[in-house]
């Protein structure tokens, strides 16, 4: 085929270029399609003439084959074709060239010139703009065949394209399971297994899929695991502690068939397992007791969720229920495990900016995190990837996120009172006491009304009486105002005057004239003093305080009977508080202090009636407090949902057209109405990830599981079973554990058991160099891959190899920092007792902060969800188990139990320490080389070395 050839003449060439390159409307890159403008429109047309002057003579109509293709594939497909699609377009398919790329709608308008975003970009004057972005653009002759081209109606033939689009859906995981019986097997193969003993092959398909793939590669499995050796890996590997020397003991004796079993049950059974296996669920949501960000700010509310976790474990909570009361436990009566939704880093309010464009951003990305969590926690998917485009990989479309998000419009991250039937009988009682302390009130109000004489004030109360010899002058306060936030506070008065008789008006009170002063208590500071009562000196800043709220009493010791007249007194003598003035009182004087006489207030019967009330207030009040005390949860908080719109390139200020919940739509139909509640909506979600029939959820909760036991999952990439993904290695065996999985009523340790028992898991890690060559990455699972305990379980370890392990169960973390979040940084704690003595799954973890010791054993730091671990060796490992101050506390712990019960032997010392961390006797070579250490260095040296033993710190 002939190709159109540009014009020789260089004058027109050249203008026809300059005209062809004017910028179209630029409009950003948020979603506003670019228009051609009059100028461009001139530009075509020039070529178009320049087409119709130079090219060879054909047929007007411009063939998309013989004409379009090639300018195409020349200049288009290497960065929107089949290999890459930048900004999302793709232009050697019909539908995705016409579709368009992101956030410019279709890139061809037939007969529309200004509205084909194809033409604008081709003829902008921009040359950041202009496409192609290399070269000198297309040639006068090639912009006229694709504006002919489009005016004409762009008409693209159906099956003409070189290429076929990818159906996305078209993928493993996203298909229904497909359960086979497990395989059959050549008998030398299974003769070869069942010749080890102990052997479980004939009950555990497991074995069967395992063996079926590795004798395609003619391949076995490795003999079983020394006893011990099976005992330590499944004790670990299921509490994430190590079997104590009686439960070695007591198993190396046991001779009964089901002995393994027994094991497993025991194991199942105890609270530790909660905490190891929760401990890996909460590595996979991201838990935290911290914001993160930049302030780091604590939540002191967080962990009943991380409890919350533990506990669902502990009673093998369904996993299908696990899910719902994650999403929807409020309405399930587990208020803590909605904790779920909100465990990612979340800016406060007040690192918000208070502009609503900044408010609608953080709101868009607290909804993302939630939609993150969800996504990869119960479906492996990164549906996060599609808030600003189509997935680049998976069939997950732009509008599928925003249908998603819609499902949780209606939660924002903070903290709830945690409803239990305790809560409701603690509010319950509140409201009671509420209405008795309001009739409390309204009896204390009308005995004072009739018992008061003077109505007092903050600034100046005066009192006359007549004539009266005292030397002692006593007021006593038996009620004062409440502070409008704090209730019932201390009594204060900033000056107390005594008058004499006469007419010079003399305030025999000061200290200045010898007066003396003594109270029932006083609170103290730099302003509130005793002394500053009668120093003649008014305002707050030189008053006294009584230390007991509502109550108090001065005495003022005269130097001499004097005759006295009058009182003045005030709380604030400068008029700027009225807050803690007196309301009741009474006044007494006398010449001696055991003698003094009711002079004006209220009478002592008064008092003491008055008295009485007050006191059954206050045992109300405080009664009211402790009931009030209701226990909070950040767990999220639920509202009307708020409308959700498809934003165009993930930008809130460019909302399109509103979407209503639905589910991902290249997995089912699902959706729901704009109008339904925020309860409705997260229950609807809850019940299609936890359905039998969503083809996700158990695969990749069983592929978790055995990722956790083998140190790899069936699938690498445990939260991403999309297209980027990895594959599955035994692909039956996957859907088989899955169906599995579902009809035990999705229990998590009927996995457990059928993984720990079957004779894959019960092999020993020796290494056939033969396999090794195939399979150097144990994919195959010729072995068992041996691999290093993770953090928790190392710290979690020496403390209960040294005795001091603490095993209290739940409740506010202990401290791993002397700072609890913020800017101010985080010193470690080196020395720990009490609380901090817990499993490390209870320590307060702060985000974006790794802890001093143990954090450099890869022990994730909550930034971003950690699906598995993986494990890297460094010299700061070596050097900080060795040299801590941790360790050392520990080996010296481990050396003072050891010399309790062996306290002279030095070779029953060594074999005792080997026997609690090790799980077995030092052999010969052992004591010999440990005795002369033991004995120069002491217990404790040979303690920490063999805290830093490959022995003690990988699984066997």
């Amino acid at each position: 085929m002939q190709a159109l050839e540009p014009s020789t003449d260089v004058s027109v060439t050249d203008k026809l270029l300059s005209m062809s390159r004017v910028s179209p409307i630029a409009t950003g890159c948020h979603g506003l399609r670019p228009a051609a403008g009059w100028l461009s429109r001139c530009a075509v047309a020039w070529c178009v003439v320049a087409v119709s002057a130079h090219a060879p003579s054909r047929a007007d109509e411009v063939d998309f084959v013989r004409d379009v293709r090639p300018i195409l594939e020349q200049h288009c497909y290497s960065c929107h074709g089949a290999d890459k699609q930048k900004s999302g377009l793709r232009l050697d398919i019909k539908s995705e060239a016409f579709k368009g790329g992101d956030g410019y709608g279709p890139s061809i308008v037939p007969n529309n010139l200004d509205e084909s975003p194809l033409i604008a970009f081709v003829t902008s004057e921009n040359a950041d703009e202009r496409m192609p972005p290399q070269g000198p653009g297309l040639s006068p002759a090639e912009i006229g065949i694709l504006s002919r081209w489009v005016e004409q109606g762009g008409h693209w033939p159906a099956g003409v394209d070189l290429a076929q689009l990818e159906d996305r859906t078209d993928h493993w995981s996203f298909k229904p399971l497909k359960v086979a019986k497990p395989p059959l097997l050549e008998p030398q193969t299974v003769a070869a297994v069942e010749s080890e003993k102990p052997s479980t092959l004939a009950n555990n398909p497991i074995d069967y899929f395992v063996l079926a793939k590795l004798q395609e590669h003619g391949l076995r499995l490795a003999p079983p695991a020394e006893r011990l050796s099976w005992l330590r890996r499944v004790t670990f590997d299921l509490t994430g502690l190590p079997p104590t020397p009686a439960a070695i003991e007591r198993f190396l004796s046991d001779t009964r068939d089901d002995a393994l079993e027994r094991v497993v049950a025991e194991l199942l059974k105890s609270p530790r397992y909660g905490e190891r296996w929760g401990q890996h669920w909460l590595d996979v949501v991201r838990y935290a007791d911290t914001d993160g960000c930049e302030v780091n700010t604590p939540r002191p509310n967080a962990w009943p969720y991380r409890d919350y976790v533990i506990h669902a474990f502990n009673q093998d909570t369904p996993y299908d229920q696990f899910i719902r009361e994650q999403l929807a436990g409020d309405m399930l009566g587990k208020d803590a495990a909605t904790g779920f939704l909100v465990t990612a880093a979340a800016l406060l309010p007040g690192q918000i900016g208070q502009d609503d464009q900044s408010k609608r951003l953080a709101r868009q990305d607290e909804l993302a995190e939630i939609i993150i969590n969800t996504g990869e926690a119960f479906l492996g998917l990164s549906i996060g990837c599609a808030r600003c485009h189509d997935h680049k990989f998976d069939a997950i479309s732009h509008r599928d996120y925003y249908a998603l998000q819609a499902f949780f419009s209606g939660v924002k991250y903070g903290e709830r009172p945690i409803q239990s039937a305790e809560s409701q009988s603690k509010l319950a009682a509140a409201e009671s006491l509420r209405s008795q302390i309001a009739a409390l009130e309204q009896q204390l109000t009308a005995k004072q009304a009739s018992q008061s004489t003077v109505t007092t004030n903050a600034k100046l109360n005066e009192l006359a009486f007549t004539p009266r010899p005292a030397k002692f002058i006593r007021f006593t306060i038996h009620d004062a105002n409440r502070h409008p936030a704090l209730g019932l506070i201390e009594p204060c008065i900033d000056e107390f005057e005594i008058f004499a008789s006469g007419e010079a008006r003399q305030n025999v009170a000061l200290a200045a004239h010898g007066t003396t002063v003594t109270a029932s208590g006083s609170r103290t500071s730099d302003i509130h003093r005793l002394e500053h009562i009668h120093d003649g000196l008014y305002g707050n800043s030189r008053s006294w305080m009584s230390d007991k709220a509502g109550q108090g009493w001065v005495q003022f010791e005269l130097p001499e009977v004097t005759d006295i007249t009058s009182i003045a007194w005030s709380r604030d003598r400068d008029g700027q508080l009225d807050d803690r003035v007196p309301t009741l009182f009474s006044l007494e004087v006398g010449e001696a202090s055991d003698h003094l006489q009711h002079v004006a207030g209220i009478t002592t019967n008064q008092a003491t009636e008055l008295q009485s009330l007050l006191e059954t207030q206050a045992k109300l009040e405080a009664e009211l407090a402790e009931m009030s005390k209701v226990p909070m949860v950040f767990a999220g908080q639920f509202s009307l949902p708020e409308p959700t719109f498809l934003l165009s390139r993930g930008d809130p200020e460019q909302p399109l057209e509103e979407v209503v919940p639905a589910v991902l739509s290249a997995l089912d139909n699902v959706t729901l109405a704009s109008d339904s509640s925020d309860v409705e909506r997260r229950q609807t979600l809850a019940e299609w990830i936890a359905s039998p029939e969503n083809p996700l959820t158990a695969r990749v909760m069983v592929n978790r599981v055995w990722q956790w036991h083998f140190g790899v999952g069936l699938v690498e990439t445990a939260s991403d079973f999309g297209r980027s993904g990895h594959q599955p290695t035994h692909p039956e065996l996957l859907d088989w554990l899955a169906q599995e999985f579902i009809e035990s009523g999705w229990s998590i340790k009927h996995l457990h058991r059928i993984m720990v028992l079957s004779a894959t898991y019960r092999q020993s890690s020796r290494i056939d160099p033969r396999a090794e060559e195939i399979d150097a990455d144990v994919r195959l699972l010729w072995r068992y891959p041996p691999r290093r305990l993770e953090a928790e379980t190392i710290r979690d370890t020496m403390l209960a190899v040294s005795g001091r392990l603490n095993l209290q169960i739940g409740g506010p973390g202990f401290d791993l920092f002397q700072s609890r979040g913020g800017l101010s940084g985080f010193p470690p704690v080196e020395s720990f007792s009490g609380d901090g003595l817990k499993r490390m799954v209870y320590a307060h973890k702060i985000r974006m902060e790794r802890e001093a010791v143990f954090g450099a054993f890869d022990c994730p730091d909550a930034g971003q969800s950690t699906a598995r671990r993986r494990q890297s060796t460094t010299p700061i490992q070596a050097l900080n188990l060795f040299n801590s101050h941790f360790t050392i506390e520990e080996a010296e712990a481990l050396r003072q139990r050891v010399e309790q019960l062996e306290p002279n032997d030095v070779n029953r010392q060594i074999a005792l320490t080997y026997q609690l961390a090790l799980g077995r006797e030092p052999n010969h070579d052992e004591i010999a080389d440990a005795a002369p250490v033991v004995r120069t260095h002491g217990l404790a040296t040979l303690c920490r070395a063999i805290f830093n033993s490959n022995e003690f710190l990988f699984l066997p």
